[in-house]
C-alpha cells in the first residue's frame, strides 16, 4: 500500500509515526495492565496472595513470550507485522474474557495466556520505526506511551470498578475492550509509514531480519558489554515492574488515595522522558548519542537512590517522591527499549534488527521480575510493599550505576578499536 503524500514531509512524518506508535502501544497496555487496578483483598490460595498469583502468572507468560520472540521477532518480515500485532492482542483480550468467566483460582492460568502474546508486541512495533533518521523521535513517542498508559490504565480500571460497579474479575476485560477500536485505527496508521530511504540506511545502517547464526554472531561480537548491560536491565525491569504492578498498594501506604494520582504522575514522567529522548534526534554522530544515553542512564540510577533518601528524610512529599522515582526508572529504562541499541548498531555499522536485542534484554528482564515477586512473597512476606520498594530502590540504584558504567567502558574501548581498524583499512 503506497504511503500518503503528506508523510513525505519530515515533520508530519514524525508526528504521524510517533502518534500511531504511541496509540498502538497504549492500547496494548490496556490489554495487559487492567489487572494492576484491582486488589482482590482477602483472597489467598496455597498461602499466597491471589494478586501475586495473577501478576506472577502474567509476567511468566510475558517472559515466555519474550523468549519465543527472540527468534520470532527477529525473523518476522515487514509484510506480516500488522496482522500479527492485531492477532496477538485479540488472543490476549480473549484470555481476559476467560479470566472473568472462570472462577478463582482456576482462572490464574488465563493470566499466563494473556501475557503470552503481548510480550512480542513491542519488538514487532520497533520494526516499523527503526533504522531511520527520525527513529529517536519515533521511539520516544512509542516509549512515552507505556509510561503514560501505565497510569491511564490504572485510573480507567479503578473508575470502572468504583463508578460503573463492575466486578474486579471483569475489570481487566472491560478495560481492554474500550481500546479495541483505537487499536485497529492506530495499527492501520503504522502500516502507512513508508520504508526507510537510502539516506536513512546510509546514516543508521541497513536493518533486516536475523537468522540464528547472525544472532549468535552478534552476541559473540559484543558479549562482555551486553552481559553487563542486560544484568543492569534485569535489575531495572524488576524494579519498574514491581512499581507498576503494586503502585496502588505503594501509594496508598504513603497516604495518597486519589486514583488520578497515577495518570498525573505518569503523564509528567512521560512528557519529561519524551522531551529528553526526542532531543537525541539532533545528535547526528551515533557514538556521541550513545555516550549521552549512557550518561543519562547513570544520572537516572542516581536519581532513584537520592530521591528515596530525600523522601525518608522528610525532604520530599510522597507524590513528588513517587514521581521522581518513576522519572529515574524511565530515564534509564526507555533508552534500552530502542534508542540504546539503535545507536549502538549504527555506531558499529552492524546490519541487524533492534527488535532482536530489545526482546533478548526483555526476556531476562521479566525473568528477573518473576524472581522479585517470588522473593517478596516467600522471602519477605511480612514487609509492606512500601518498605520493600524503598529497600529495593537503594539496592537497584547502587548496582545499576556500577554495571552501566562498566558496560559503557567496554563499548567505548571497542569503538576506539573499531575506528582505528576502519582508518587503517582506508
Amino acid at each position: 500500500m503506497p504511503s500518503p503524500r503528506f508523510l513525505r514531509h519530515p515533520v508530519l512524518f514524525v508526528l504521524f509515526g510517533a502518534t500511531a506508535s504511541f496509540c498502538t502501544y497504549a492500547c496494548m497496555n490496556a490489554f495487559r495492565r487492567g489487572i494492576t487496578a484491582t486488589a482482590f483483598e482477602g483472597l489467598v490460595f496455597a498461602g499466597v496472595n491471589y494478586k501475586i498469583w495473577l501478576v506472577t502468572a502474567q509476567v511468566l507468560g510475558y517472559a515466555t513470550s519474550k523468549g519465543l520472540g527472540i527468534r520470532f521477532v527477529s525473523e518476522l518480515t515487514p509484510a506480516r507485522r500488522a496482522a500479527t500485532l492485531i492477532g496477538l492482542m485479540i488472543v490476549a483480550l480473549l484470555a481476559l474474557l476467560g479470566f472473568a468467566l472462570v472462577p478463582a483460582p482456576w482462572n490464574i492460568p488465563l493470566l499466563f495466556l494473556n501475557g503470552m502474546p503481548l510480550g512480542m508486541v513491542y519488538g514487532i512495533m520497533l520494526g516499523f520505526l527503526e533504522g531511520r533518521r527520525q527513529t529517536d523521535a519515533l521511539v520516544a513517542g512509542l516509549t512515552a506511551s507505556f509510561i503514560f498508559a501505565a497510569g491511564l490504565v490504572k485510573t480507567v480500571g479503578l473508575t470502572i470498578r468504583d463508578s460503573w460497579g463492575v466486578s474486579e474479575f471483569w475489570v481487566p476485560f472491560v478495560t481492554g475492550s474500550l481500546f479495541v477500536l483505537p487499536l485497529l485505527v492506530s495499527v492501520y496508521g503504522l502500516t502507512l509509514l513508508p520504508p526507510p530511504t537510502d539516506e536513512d540506511r546510509a546514516l543508521r545502517t541497513e536493518r533486516r531480519p536475523m537468522n540464528a547464526d547472525e544472532r549468535r554472531t552478534f552476541i559473540a561480537t559484543f558479549r562482555p558489554g551486553l552481559v553487563l548491560l542486560i544484568v543492569s536491565y534485569v535489575l531495572l525491569s524488576a524494579f519498574r515492574d514491581f512499581r507498576d504492578n503494586f503502585g496502588p498498594e505503594i501509594v496508598r501506604a504513603t497516604g495518597l488515595t486519589n486514583p488520578a494520582v497515577f495518570t498525573q504522575t505518569e503523564t509528567l514522567i512521560a512528557l519529561g522522558t519524551l522531551v529528553m529522548m526526542g532531543s537525541m534526534q539532533v545528535v547526528k554522530d551515533n557514538f556521541r548519542a550513545f555516550r549521552y544515553l549512557n550518561g543519562l542512564m547513570l544520572l537516572a540510577g542516581a536519581l532513584v537512590g537520592l530521591s528515596t533518601w530525600a523522601y525518608q528524610q522528610g525532604l520530599l512529599s510522597p507524590g513528588v517522591w513517587y514521581t521522581l522515582v518513576g522519572m529515574g526508572i524511565y530515564m534509564a529504562y526507555v533508552p534500552c527499549n530502542g534508542l540504546y541499541f539503535e545507536r549502538l548498531v549504527a555506531s558499529f555499522r552492524y546490519v541487524s534488527t533492534v527488535g532482536f536485542m530489545v526482546t533478548l534484554a526483555d526476556w531476562y528482564g521479566y525473568l528477573g521480575s518473576v524472581a522479585v515477586l517470588l522473593y517478596k512473597n516467600f522471602g519477605q512476606p511480612n514487609i509492606s510493599y512500601l518498605s520493600f520498594f524503598i529497600y529495593a530502590a537503594y539496592g537497584m540504584a547502587a548496582l545499576y550505576v556500577v554495571l552501566v558504567a562498566f558496560s559503557f567502558r567496554y563499548f567505548r574501548k571497542k569503538y576506539r578499536l573499531y575506528r582505528e581498524e576502519a582508518v587503517a583499512a582506508t
